[in-house]
């Protein structure tokens, strides 16, 4: 598997809120991000337990490739995913160790896009998205996330 980048760093405060573009983010271990709605527990779908709600991704070649077949732009905000990436496929790090940086995660399962996220977007996105909707995981190791880290599979 090749190397990826970080592209962008999204977090949002509270459930609904719009997702805030963010240079650099603390990851905290076992927790998430810092200051995002899952790491303080008032997102949507906070109520339910395990850790595959601490870090979320999703890959910029999945949001370019939904715009040219359907034509239904996602800015990558609004796929309300923390972390963008590019040049590495999602879908092979379930199960599997990586890091972003000095960051250490682990792909839980995938994140399937969800009618929550056609309802905030007022944007048909389900079915584009379906099995490339992204990667839940959890912080394994914690540190700094920095737009333009790399990404490597362990």
């Amino acid at each position: 598997m090749s190397n990826g980048l970080l592209m962008a760093i999204h977090t949002c405060p509270d459930a609904g809120d719009p997702m805030r573009t963010v240079r650099e983010v603390r990851a905290l271990e076992g927790v998430g991000l810092e200051g995002d709605r899952y790491a303080t527990r008032t997102g949507t779908y906070s109520k339910k337990d395990g850790p595959d709600r601490e870090v979320t991704l999703i890959e910029s070649e999945v949001l370019e490739a939904v715009a040219r077949e359907s034509r239904i732009v996602l800015f990558p905000h609004e796929a309300r995913r923390n972390l963008v990436t590019r040049g590495v496929r999602l879908n092979d790090l379930v199960g599997r160790n990586f890091t972003i940086g000095e960051v250490a995660l682990e792909g839980v399962r995938l994140c399937p896009p969800c009618g929550y996220l056609e309802q905030v977007t007022g944007k048909a996105i389900r079915a584009p998205l379906e099995n490339r909707g992204g990667l839940r995981a959890r912080v394994v190791k914690g540190g700094t996330l920095r737009v333009g880290d790399t990404i490597q599979a362990g």
